[in-house]
């Protein structure tokens, strides 16, 4: 399993484990009983049970090719929709415990899973996926085409992690929080700017603290009011601890 470094906006290097192919492939049968399993219930209930079959063999031919599109579109658009809604990760990728992010730190966003859907097609669907098997295997990052182009990659999530290194900070019951916009930002962001705020701070890095004070500040609208830039993220970083705990 080869090692992934990623450069953040605050130029720290973080370190992930990139996923291994097989972890991927596996990934990629899971989803493919998924859309199977949801084909053979579509067939059922429309094609047999409500006597839609009967339309096929004698509809023209551009009807039956609408009809079938539309009934198994689902299945085109399966890996885009759940890695959309699931940032990063279909239902396989969640069982393997991996996930799609950017090679800068950030989340991925609609449009790298729309490139990376596009690339499929020659990654995944022709010779089997002997290309993207290819791709994976001899580049350091763990990229196939489809990440090449989206500037992603695929981590594993399986790290033995502590409370250090996680987005999770300790709250007591009676804590009161400050700043409601925490929300605006998701786990992997949190989690790079917790990792970047621990280095930095362990370093006394007071110009990374006050960029990612700053860029903060800008993706939330939040604004500082506790004069000082780390007593601000450690607050933030309990803010949100404290409002996905209690969604």
């Amino acid at each position: 399993m080869s090692e992934l470094s990623i450069n953040t906006t605050q130029n720290v290097k973080i370190n992930f484990k990139a996923a291994s192919v097989g972890e991927r492939i596996g990934s990629y049968f899971i989803d493919l009983i998924i859309k199977i399993a949801y084909g053979i219930v579509v067939y059922g209930i429309f094609f047999y049970w409500m006597g839609m079959n009967h339309f096929l063999d004698n509809g023209d031919m551009w009807s039956v090719i609408s009809i079938i599109l539309i009934f198994y579109f689902p299945i085109i658009i399966y890996s885009i929709t759940m890695e959309s809604i699931f940032e990063g990760q279909t239902i396989g990728k969640k069982l393997n415990k991996i996930k799609v992010v950017k090679i800068d730190g950030y989340q991925a966003g609609f449009g790298d899973y729309l490139i990376r859907w596009f690339f499929r097609l020659i990654d995944v669907s022709l010779f089997y996926g002997v290309i993207g098997m290819i791709t994976i295997a001899s580049n350091k990052r763990g990229q196939r085409l489809g990440d090449m182009a989206a500037g992603t990659s695929v981590i594993s999530l399986k790290n033995n992690i502590n409370i250090s290194h996680t987005i999770l900070e300790e709250i007591g019951n009676a804590y009161v929080p400050t700043y409601p916009l925490v929300i605006k930002l998701s786990d992997n962001d949190m989690r790079i700017i917790k990792e970047t705020f621990l280095k930095a701070d362990a370093t006394n890095d007071y110009e990374i603290i006050s960029k990612l004070v700053n860029k903060i500040e800008h993706v939330t609208g939040i604004k500082n009011q506790s004069g000082n830039n780390r007593d601000f993220i450690r607050i933030v970083l309990k803010d949100y601890n404290f409002y996905t705990q209690n969604m």
